[in-house]
């Protein structure tokens, strides 16, 4: 600063009002460093008197200032230093004036409030710093208060990483993260306007970084292993235990938070794997045994070999299905989770089918039609399930080499010994039950689904939609009735019908049409009442002979409609019949029907959002979700011997698993099922169907995926009645969790807490997820982060217990404030805070983890 910008700033200052109860304003000037003496004497003020202050005038100024003139401005001007309270003949008055300095660091440090002299050398070794305005701006928005030299440091560091809040913790993170771009921009900011030294002096106080090396790459390394000897039950390589830190809990609290959050945990894989490689992680894993590394997330390596034994077990028929379920359900709230998911899906859904082989024990119950239906309808019809979802993961996985022989054995398992097996079965009971009467008494019939579930609505004047999906098949069903009632308020069950052979698309569409008669001519055209049953426009004219206010409409015309148009659409109808086709339009196709389970995926998640639209759009009420056929289907490619010749028999119509005929022949290995059930007695048409699933030699189309035949998995329709029901019972709401320790007391740094799912998860009980951690009185974290998955279904008590470790970090704690366990439910939109229990922090062992 020059003089006359010097004499510009103090006029500025002598100009303002004085303070309360004072009448002029004084200002004092320590000009240690002499920069201005031989100028003062040329600095004249409009509204202030100079006085030089020298080290004997101290009481000539005083008795100026008090007695001859206490009505004017003063500047005191003075060469020496600021003197130290006691030996400050002037501390009275300064305390009611001003200092003025041309010393940017002083008056950066007055700017800020900072009174402690002792900081001046702090602030100088930042004036370059301090030097650019967006940053003097940017430290002034964190509002600090009690100026110590390392929240200086802080909030230098905190800026040139732009963070929020000054938070050297989050210092370290921007820091690290800069390491996975070509060049580390938040580094290079700290080395040119910074003080690097500064960041390293606080990594040590802080975190425990003591090696002579002051590199990123350590400082990475070392927090890693430091988290990794955390959960670790196996000895530390020697050459990893250097980077143990003794600042353990705050290296476990820092890398908890950074790998769980949501945007930054991507970056913490990309450093966790260039360490992994560095210390040779896999090496080391490959010697330990997987218990000792089962509660470990800290690198990628261990989700891989725990993936890899589960596998080889599962190959080895080791058989502890529990054991493999509880790794399973325990690794999902691990950091690397999502990167294996389908891999883990997969490995579930594999223990079920083959934990399900060994429950049902290589023997298929049920002898008679009734019982295997009864069987089929409430267990069997899993095994349909777990193969589907785990082909439904499989297919999704990248690497497949490590799966493929446990597919085979899923293969095996599921289609030459289960499907062949219950289709044997099923065979015998139809050749010995059911080849002249199809009809098995005691059964819902899927010709008679108009008459025994819509009828009566129509008769009640109440408005009724009825939506068809195109080969949804029972075990489908079932899993989207759990979907409904989940994520729809409303009471929803599911019943079965005893489907129509040929099980095609064309049979069971006409037979869920009501009528009063049914035909089928030369061409294999089925008629009711005299009109043709193909197409939407003939359906709907069949509608409409029963309800005047009938309508027919395919899915595909809706699935853009906003709400006017549903209001429009469907204004006035009391009978809808909405057509659903993605199952059999994919599974239908030779270039598709590998793709039909991740179909059958699709068609749930497009029904519930449609009851959900039809609710929301025109207060849908009596919903009925149903199918044409179900459908039979296999990953392994056909040998000669799954398939089987239809010779020379005369054919009306024919697929790959029927053939419809008035021939008389028999046909080997073949069931002969009348139509007159369907037709009625005029009728010789037969549906001549291959036993269990074998396939006719067709040309062309697919042969992994067919229907047609009668199959229990094509046969067994699923009826989902769902009633939109707007009392709260019937709001599905998520489980209840409870932590049951009964102190609030912690006393070790590394505490141990226990939860209760206090119900379990069914029809209209939610699962819950919460993330745990501990917050001071100022919502800061001062622990790692749990994560609780609370969807048991089990009745058991324990099977719904929760044992969480937290660790909490290396800092001073008042037993007199009150600290928070705070549970939080991220899938709430708003109220995201489960539960808020306040604890009191009274540490006994106050040394690194308690030991």
């Amino acid at each position: 600063m020059n003089l006359n910008e010097i004499k510009k700033k103090l006029e500025e200052h002598f100009s303002k009002e004085p303070a309360e109860g004072k009448k002029r304003r004084i200002i004092f000037w320590y000009d240690e460093e002499g920069e201005f003496v031989e100028d003062i004497d040329e600095l004249q003020l409009e509204n202030a008197k100079v006085l030089k202050l020298k080290d004997n005038n101290a009481f000539f100024i005083k008795y100026q200032l008090e007695k001859v003139d206490t009505e004017s401005n003063y500047l005191i001007y003075s060469l020496m230093p600021k003197p130290v309270p006691r030996e400050n003949w002037l501390l009275d008055i300064l305390k009611y004036s001003m200092e003025f300095s041309t010393d940017k660091a002083v008056l950066i440090m007055r700017d800020f409030g900072v009174k402690d002299t002792s900081l001046r050398n702090v602030f100088k070794k930042y004036l370059k710093f301090f030097g650019n305005k967006e940053r003097y701006k940017k430290i002034a928005s964190y509002n600090i208060e009690n100026f110590t030299e390392e929240k200086v440091d802080i909030a230098v560091l905190s800026t040139l990483c732009r963070l929020p809040v000054a938070d050297f913790e989050l210092v370290v993170k921007k820091v690290l993260m800069g390491e996975a771009e070509e060049e580390n921009k938040y580094l290079e900011a700290i080395r040119n306007f910074g003080d690097i030294d500064a960041f390293w002096r606080l990594a040590e106080r802080r975190y425990g970084y003591i090696l002579e090396e002051k590199s990123l790459e350590k400082l990475i390394v070392m927090l890693l292993v430091t988290h990794l000897s955390y959960n670790l039950e196996e000895n530390l390589p020697k050459t990893w235990q250097k980077f143990v830190s003794p600042k353990k809990s705050d290296c476990v609290v820092f890398v908890s938070n950074f790998m769980n959050h949501v945007a930054d945990g991507k970056i913490y894989d990309l450093l966790a794997d260039k360490a992994g490689k560095i210390l040779n992680v896999k090496d080391y894993v490959n010697k330990w045994d997987v218990e000792k590394y089962i509660n470990c997330d800290t690198f990628r390596v261990f989700d891989e070999k725990i993936i890899s034994k589960l596998i080889s077990n599962l190959l080895e028929d080791i058989g502890e299905f529990d054991k493999y379920r509880k790794i399973i359900n325990g690794r999902r709230t691990s950091h690397w989770f999502e990167h294996y998911r389908y891999e883990y899906e997969a490995l579930y859904y594999a223990l079920e089918v083959l934990g399900m082989e060994k429950s049902i024990g290589k023997v298929i119950r049920g002898q008679t039609a009734l019982e295997l239906v009864d069987n089929y309808t409430k267990e069997y019809y899993l095994m349909d399930q777990f193969y589907r979802k785990f082909y439904l993961y499989y297919d999704k996985i990248t690497n497949k080499e490590p799966f493929e022989k446990l597919a085979e054995k899923i293969e095996n398992t599921h289609t030459h010994w289960y499907l062949n097996e219950l289709s044997a079965k099923w065979s015998r009971a139809v050749e010995s039950e059911l080849l002249d009467n199809y009809i098995l008494v005691g059964i819902p019939q899927q010709k008679d689904f108009y008459r025994e579930y819509v009828s009566s609505f129509i008769r009640n004047d109440e408005r009724v939609f009825v939506i068809i999906s195109d080969a949804l098949r029972y075990e489908a069903g079932k899993e989207l009735l759990d979907l409904i009632n989940k994520e729809i308020r409303g009471a929803a069950e599911i019943h079965f019908m005893q489907g129509v052979v040929p099980s095609t698309t064309k049979f069971g569409m006409a037979s869920l049409l009501p009528r009063k008669s049914m035909g089928i001519n030369e061409k294999a055209e089925i008629f009711v009442d005299g009109i043709n049953t193909q197409g939407t426009d003939n359906r709907e004219k069949i509608l409409l002979n029963y309800c005047e206010d009938a309508l027919a409409i395919q899915y595909n015309d809706m699935v853009d409609m906003k709400r006017p148009e549903y209001k429009k659409t469907f204004e006035g109808k009391k009978l809808i019949y909405i057509y659903h086709n993605i199952i059999d339009a994919v599974g239908d196709k030779i270039l598709t029907e590998r793709d039909v389970f991740e179909a059958v995926e699709r068609a749930i998640g497009e029904l519930v959002n449609l009851v959900k639209n039809l609710i929301n759009n025109v207060s849908a009420t009596n919903i009925f979700i149903t199918a044409d056929h179900g459908f039979v289907y296999r990953r392994s490619p056909l040998k000669e011997s799954d398939k089987v010749g239809k010779h020379n028999i005369k054919a009306v119509e024919e697929g790959r698993r029927f053939v419809l005929s008035e021939s008389k022949d028999s046909l080997e290995d073949t069931l002969s099922i009348s139509t007159k059930y369907l037709f009625g007695e005029q009728t010789n048409l037969k549906a001549v169907v291959p036993k269990g699933v074998v396939r006719y030699k067709v040309q062309g189309a697919g042969a992994n995926y067919v229907h047609g035949g009668a199959s229990l998995q094509e046969i067994i329709i699923p009826v989902i009645k769902f009633k939109n029901i707007r009392k709260d019972e019937y709001r599905a709401t998520k489980v209840e969790v409870k932590l049951t320790n009964i102190s609030r007391k912690i006393t070790n740094r590394i505490t141990y807490l226990e939860f209760f799912q206090t119900e379990k998860v069914e029809d209209k009980k939610l699962p819950l997820k919460l993330k745990l951690y501990f917050v001071d009185e100022d919502g800061n974290r001062i622990s790692n982060e749990n994560i609780i998955i609370a969807d048991s279904r089990s009745s058991r008590p324990e099977d719904r217990t929760f044992r969480e470790k937290f660790t909490l970090k290396d800092m001073a704690y008042d037993k007199g404030k009150k600290y928070y366990l705070i549970l939080e439910d991220e899938d709430e939109p708003v109220e995201k805070i489960y539960e808020k229990i306040p604890f009191t922090i009274d540490l006994i062992i106050s040394d690194d983890f308690g030991f």
